[in-house]
């Protein structure tokens, strides 16, 4: 089974509610694209305002729409294990640690460590891995992650760039190796693309700005879902 995957880059708060908004009645798990500034120059929610974020943290609010939602977090930021936990907290169902943060293993092993004294499998645990990181950085850490994610653009931490035909090869490469973990892919993938990214071996599909940028997002979410099924 081929997922699609609705990825939302926001601004603020408010952003991501109006793009939830816009699919609550059609994908059931969202990504939302975290980036810090650091590892990426771009900037997302919450870190253009901690506030908004430090209510949800307090139990005070939810994630808008919680409960329609499984929200899978993509933390593209320098130091990943406090974000991830926060996450954790916040009521994430997966959460994506990028190998090039400087503790990907600290977070990676700090999820792990919650999900067993959480008694069970509860958080989703994936690595994602950028276009110019070798695969050798990978090999001490897939027993910690049931997905591997690659990245298909090479700025990351954008929306609406164009798709890296290199990311194909490495799809492939991952599939052969890890046969038993989920590919994922995430970063440029359009309606014209995606058959040859499945091809290649991805079976889960972060999907943004192809989705997001349409003037109707449930149309274009159903499209990609009729193409793969």
């Amino acid at each position: 089974m081929i997922e699609i995957i609705p990825a939302i880059l926001p601004k603020n708060l408010a952003e991501l509610e109006e793009s939830l908004e816009r699919l609550r009645s059609v994908s059931r798990t969202v990504q939302i694209d975290v980036v810090d500034g650091e590892f990426a120059p771009n900037k997302t929610w919450p870190y253009t305002d901690r506030s908004d974020f430090e209510t949800i943290l307090s139990e005070e609010e939810g994630l808008p729409f919680w409960e329609d939602f499984n929200f899978e977090i993509d933390l593209m930021v320098a130091n990943a294990t406090e974000d991830a936990l926060d996450w954790v907290k916040a009521g994430a169902a997966r959460i994506i640690v990028h190998v090039e943060s400087a503790d990907d293993r600290g977070a990676l092993e700090a999820l792990q460590e919650f999900r067993s004294k959480n008694g069970g499998p509860g958080i989703e645990v994936a690595i994602a891995i950028s276009l110019g990181t070798s695969l050798e950085k990978l090999e001490s850490l897939v027993h910690l992650v049931s997905e591997i994610q690659v990245m298909g653009i090479e700025r990351i931490g954008f929306q609406g760039e164009s798709f890296d035909e290199r990311a194909l090869a490495r799809i492939s490469e991952l599939k052969g190796l890890y046969p038993t973990h989920i590919i994922g892919v995430d970063g440029g993938v359009t309606l014209l693309n995606i058959s040859a990214i499945i091809e290649a071996g991805a079976t889960r599909v972060a999907v943004g700005s192809a989705i997001f940028s349409s003037d109707d997002p449930e149309a274009a979410y159903r499209e990609f879902k009729q193409l793969v099924s």
